[in-house]
């Protein structure tokens, strides 16, 4: 029976699933939601856990100048899940949380279904603080934090057990914020043979049962506590004692838990992987690449093209190789199509008065330092020039920060300036709120995408893989991703080398230098040769398109992870 047979459990703290269910933040969220289903699609034996964010993560408003203020994004919960019957319980700060779940049904292709389970607390039977423990995405304080995670790991597993899921061979921990996951198993260990105390055993029982992927190549986005606070908030724990499980000292490293307790690890990239290699030496980090699902994100008139002249692309990603011998006049009409609902959504939505025939470019992602999404800005008066010599281009960006991150606001404001100070010259927009649905329109109706990441710092980003199964190529530095999937002038274009390591910063200037240099020979090609424009769109489909997806990202996982 498919409902409990399920093999594997995904764990995330967000999720993406659909257009009215704000239950994520950015990419990490959107790759869970077409990780799943991909998974669904596949008919792999899934399961999924994270929390039910009643508050969304934010509707996010921007002032005249720029400045980002945050209001809950109300959802109407009953509208998309169902309440199931089981109820477990966690101890938080000496007191009994009682948690619900609800369940959300994807559906793959054939109709196979994986089962999202959210987590909520907002139950009577709780205190008024822990009813909100699972309102808010990344809210709060550490102790908030930390309370969420016992929600999500412990309160996860049992809800899992409760609901008759007991087949599970592999949980999948999708970044840190689910190690706490392991100690529930260990206990299980434990409670299953009648112990007392966790044994080497139980430790080796738990490390082939768990696989981790993680997202971040930057030491600080490793959740951290303090063992002071962990104690005072889920109590005293027999593996706190076991150093092979509790590396970090007067810390909790939720990285460290992981990795411990994996027998499977890797990265999100192949530079990812080596990154967060060198980052944690002392382990075996694989690397397997994100990827994008296909028919989550190909447009509708993209979606039409394909169909006519390669049907069953939806099922087999890779037959979108076959995407270089599409007539030319077919893909122009086809990307005019998808470039016109953009305009009309800018124009309607932000009075914007942006030009269809003008070379577009899109960025859009969270809006934090690293991202640079401002290098563009550097040098105005070069931007001017080479919309006056090679031709007229504009620039669309969108992305929320984080609601503690100053410097991401302030990024957005400088935006909102450059925009100013040029609105004369190039037409620059930054679309407030962007979703799912926003970015769907942006990332298929662009001409190109642009990415200027600080490297290493990418660790492997997805929206230039949206973009690619759109015939969209892009400019980007060669960070993440994109390292394997550029090749110049035939998928895209690099700004800059291969050859920085994290040890080595790139030079700000220097890059907005190279950033120009490419502008200006991409913006020449897109008005001088647009055969051969063409030709670079095509070659972004059928190389980058029909590789960077969930269905290759899953088949990967299913051989290296869950049924090795």
């Amino acid at each position: 029976m498919q409902e409990n047979g399920q093999k594997v459990a995904y764990f995330s703290m967000e999720i993406g699933l659909e257009e009215g269910m704000p239950t994520y933040s950015g990419g990490l969220g959107i790759l869970a939601g077409d990780t799943i289903q991909s998974a669904a699609d596949m008919r792999v034996p899934m399961a999924a856990v994270t929390l039910l964010h009643r508050k969304g993560y934010f509707f996010q408003k921007l002032s005249a100048d720029g400045w980002q203020t945050e209001a809950p994004a109300e959802w109407a919960v009953e509208h998309f899940t169902r309440e199931q019957p089981s109820r477990v319980a966690v101890q938080i700060e000496g007191r009994t949380v009682h948690i619900r779940a609800w369940k959300y049904e994807v559906k793959g292709a054939s109709g196979y279904v994986v089962p999202v389970y959210l987590l909520d607390t907002d139950l009577a039977a709780n205190a008024p603080a822990d009813r909100e423990l699972t309102h808010y995405l990344y809210g709060r304080d550490l102790a908030y934090r930390l309370a969420q995670e016992i929600v999500l790991g412990i309160g996860g597993v049992r809800m899992l057990r409760a609901l008759g899921h007991t087949a599970i061979k592999k949980f999948h921990l999708n970044e840190g914020h689910a190690s706490l996951l392991t100690l529930e198993l260990l206990d299980e260990q434990v409670r299953n043979r009648r112990g007392d105390g966790i044994t080497t055993a139980d430790i080796a029982a738990v490390h082939e049962q768990c696989v981790f992927t993680t997202h971040t190549p930057v030491p600080a986005g490793h959740d951290q506590f303090p063992m002071d606070l962990v104690k005072r908030v889920m109590g005293e724990h027999d593996a706190f004692i076991h150093k092979d499980v509790f590396c970090c000292g007067d810390k909790l490293n939720m990285t460290y838990l992981a990795l411990n307790l994996s027998h499977y690890v890797n990265g999100v990239a192949k530079k990812h992987g080596e990154v967060s290699q060198h980052m944690f030496a002392s382990y075996l980090i694989d690397s397997i690449t994100n990827g994008v699902h296909a028919g989550q994100w190909v447009c509708p008139a993209m979606a039409e093209l394909y169909d006519r002249h390669f049907s069953g692309w939806r099922e087999d990603n890779f037959s979108l190789r076959y995407a270089l011998s599409l007539p030319k006049n077919e893909l122009l009409e086809a990307r005019a199509k998808a470039k016109n609902a953009l305009m009309d959504f800018v124009n309607r939505e932000n009075n914007a008065g942006m030009d269809g025939e003008a070379l577009t470019f899109g960025f859009a992602r969270r809006a934090t330092s690293y991202k640079r999404a401002d290098l563009i800005f550097t040098d105005m008066e070069q931007l001017r020039k080479i919309s006056r010599e090679a031709g007229k281009f504009q620039i669309i960006f969108g992305g929320k920060a984080h609601p503690n991150d100053n410097a991401g606001k302030e990024l957005i404001k400088h935006i909102f300036a450059a925009a100013d100070a040029l609105r004369n010259d190039i037409k620059v927009v930054y679309l407030p709120n962007y979703d799912m649905a926003v970015a769907k329109l942006l990332t298929a109706g662009v001409d190109v995408w642009l990415n200027t990441p600080q490297p290493p710092m990418e660790a492997s980003g997805t929206s230039g893989m949206k973009a690619a199964l759109n015939g969209v190529p892009s400019l980007s530095v060669l960070d993440g991703w994109w390292i394997e999937g550029c090749i110049e002038g035939v998928t895209g274009w690099a700004v800059g080398a291969n050859h920085r390591q994290a040890e080595q910063p790139s030079d700000r200037a220097n890059d907005a230098a190279l950033l120009y240099a490419k502008l200006r020979q991409v913006a020449e090609l897109y008005y001088g040769d647009k055969g051969r424009f063409c030709n670079v769109m095509l070659h972004a489909i059928a190389l980058n398109g029909s590789f960077f997806n969930t269905q290759r990202m899953m088949q990967q996982y299913v051989l290296k992870a869950y049924f090795e």
